[in-house]
């Protein structure tokens, strides 16, 4: 009973010791986890298709704006609307497994909420 303790509040306490919490975003959006990198950016590894996610990217920054720059053998996609401007960019790290990046500002300074939105929309519009 002491030990079951002993690991559920270490379990509990271990995230506020630690000094960077991964930020879990789009839980219901295929589980999985993605963390701010910093102040503008958010990234997370998926194991979905590079091509699937591409689509999915291009699609969601479509629906966003204008989109400025798409490279797809660079991985990036780079968009603007209002006052905001949007960076994705996707990295194969294995044939498996992509790593989605992307980063918001708006009028020069961080927008996470927004990087995280357009996260989220990638990982859940793969098909």
């Amino acid at each position: 009973m002491k030990r079951a303790l002993l690991v559920l509040l270490t379990a509990c306490l271990l995230p506020c010791m630690s000094g960077c919490f991964p930020l879990l975003i789009g839980a219901a959006a295929g589980g999985l986890g993605a963390y701010a990198v910093s102040n503008d950016t958010v990234e997370g590894d998926s194991d979905k298709n590079f091509d699937m996610l591409w689509d999915s990217a291009l699609a969601t920054a479509r629906r966003y704006g204008n989109v400025d720059t798409e490279n797809i053998s660079t991985g990036h996609i780079e968009v603007s609307f209002e006052s905001s401007k949007l960076w994705i960019r996707l990295i194969r790290l294995t044939r498996a497994t992509t790593r989605v990046r992307v980063s918001a500002r708006k009028h020069h300074f961080p927008d996470i909420k927004l990087a995280q939105d357009v996260f989220v929309k990638i990982i859940s519009g793969v098909k």
